[in-house]
């Protein structure tokens, strides 16, 4: 059995399990290891990718719910950093460990993907299922406006 659906815009046929989480999927059978596991319970973020542009975490979607659907992860912004939202964490050296990036990259994806002007109570209520262990949450909420900034053609 196999599961077809598009990640990235690519189409792919998956053949594991209809319930192994598509996290698994994503890094073991597709080799994009951009999303990370973090908790397995959908508490931290870490695994956020996009489901038909919604953010969803993957450490807890079986592969069955993304059948004939499209997949967006970290990779899926650019290869290059140039997606506004790389662009503006590099700017505000937004890392310090990494490893929640992706997930707060891609829940700052959706946000601006409906709001390209997000006020700070936005950002945060946006945000907040996105741990940090670093605590570089104000430098997260800066990057967003400095990358809805651009989307809007503003300076920052």
């Amino acid at each position: 059995m196999s599961t077809k659906f598009k990640i990235n815009g690519k189409a792919v046929q998956a053949t594991s399990e209809p319930d192994t989480p598509l996290l698994w999927v994503i890094r073991d059978e597709i080799g994009l290891t951009g999303t990370k596991f973090g908790c397995g319970a959908k508490l931290c973020g870490a695994c956020t990718v996009h489901l038909d542009g919604e953010p969803i975490r993957s450490c807890s979607t079986p592969l069955s719910r993304v059948s004939e659907r499209l997949v967006s992860t970290v990779e899926g912004l650019s290869r290059n950093n140039s997606h506004p939202l790389q662009k503006a964490w590099i700017k505000h050296d937004v890392p310090q460990c990494g490893y929640c990036q992706s997930g707060q990259l891609m829940s700052a994806a959706a946000l601006l993907a409906s709001n390209k002007n997000p006020s700070d109570a936005e950002i945060d209520e946006a945000m907040k299922g996105n741990v940090c262990r670093c605590g570089t949450y104000v430098r997260v909420r800066a990057a967003i406006k400095t990358a809805a900034a651009e989307m809007r053609g503003a300076k920052a």
